[in-house]
């Protein structure tokens, strides 16, 4: 039986136990580059035990960021600082992870704690590319609505990003395809209300984002895995629905991705979520099921017994926690040894946990 701290396969890398840091946006990148913060948040996760540790959303075009401050790689001189951090990461024993993503609609925004309200061009933002001219919310920006060439380009530079996260050194990928940015857009009818054959039915929605994946796996090394990360519904009605996602998730599955990493919801700001822990746990379990994919889940994960079932009971085969690690850099660590599991710490660390096997 598999449970949280048994090693996971994925291509030609091994995840040394279940547990994931979901990628979280720090909104403290100038002009796109990762710098000593990055290093530091990144690092003491993989040093706390997480298996995988994601690098936040990284935008694959400057226009593509959602805030002024996000972590970009739309440059061969982004790469070195991102280099610096997937090195630290992988000295200490777990997988180095980016997240490529395009904000789309939901682009050009202030910082989350200053209320994160539209920042216009006279204000150091710009003009949100979408799918459809169909603002995110009453009081944002009209989207330029994007041609057919500017998809062209935009799954070129996805091909592009990958490329050079391949040279930054990182073992996985994942897309963004969740929370109601580009990709995510093309997918639901809440945003995507296109007459040419990116729009309409589910084929043509999915028709950018199978791009996007095609692109990426063909600049992605073959031995190396691809995540995607999507909203498996919208939680609206006549959004894009969990029957969507596991169609979807075959599409994705045959072109080439490993991985679904199940969230949902953001497409639209009036949605109605029961938020309570693990509530998102279904999707990846119907998902897994149903296609054979490997799955994640996310979402209110935060106990050890909590994450450790998940994994058992055959619902998901990795779990990712986000609000959890901001609390406890360590919580890999401080789970082993509530499971009584094998703990390893750094051998610097082996003092505050007796208990544990240094490495």
């Amino acid at each position: 039986m598999q449970h949280l701290f048994s090693p996971l396969q994925i291509r030609s890398v091994a995840l040394r136990n279940r547990i994931v840091v979901s990628p979280m946006c720090q909104y403290s990148s100038e002009n796109g580059f990762a710098n000593d913060w990055h290093l530091v948040h990144l690092g003491s996760r993989a040093v706390g035990g997480a298996a995988l540790v994601m690098v936040e959303a990284t935008a694959v075009e400057a226009t593509g960021r959602i805030s002024p401050w996000d972590m970009g790689i739309w440059s061969d001189e982004h790469v070195e600082p991102l280099k610096r951090a997937a090195s630290f990461i992988k000295q200490h024993g777990a997988l180095a992870g980016v997240q490529l993503a395009h904000a789309g609609r939901k682009a050009s925004t202030d910082v989350p704690w200053r209320g994160g309200r539209v920042l216009w061009p006279s204000e150091g933002g710009w003009q949100a590319e979408a799918p459809s001219p169909i603002p995110y919310a009453p009081g944002s920006a009209i989207p330029h609505e994007l041609s057919r060439t500017e998809i062209r380009r935009i799954v070129d530079a996805f091909a592009a990003a990958a490329r050079r996260a391949l040279s930054a050194g990182f073992n996985v990928i994942e897309l963004h395809g969740a929370h109601g940015y580009l990709i995510h857009e093309f997918l639901s009818p809440l945003a995507n209300q296109r007459t040419d054959d990116y729009g309409g039915s589910f084929e043509n929605r999915i028709r950018f984002p199978r791009e996007v994946i095609g692109a990426v796996r063909a600049a992605w090394p073959e031995h190396l895995p691809l995540f995607l990360r999507i909203s498996a519904t919208d939680w609206v009605e006549r959004g894009w629905t969990i029957d969507d996602s596991v169609q979807f998730a075959r599409e994705a599955a045959q072109r080439g991705v490993d991985l679904i990493d199940c969230s949902s919801g953001a497409m639209v700001p009036n949605a109605s979520i029961p938020i309570a822990p693990g509530y998102q746990v279904p999707f990846a379990d119907r998902i897994r099921r149903e296609t054979g994919i490997l799955t994640g889940a996310v979402g209110l994960i935060t106990e050890a017994v909590q994450a450790d079932e998940i994994i058992r009971d055959g619902s998901a085969d990795i779990v990712l926690l986000a609000r959890a690690f901001l609390r406890d850099p360590y919580w890999p660590i401080h789970a082993a040894l509530t499971l009584g599991a094998d703990c390893h710490v750094p051998v610097q660390y082996s003092r505050a946990f007796p208990n544990a096997l240094p490495r």
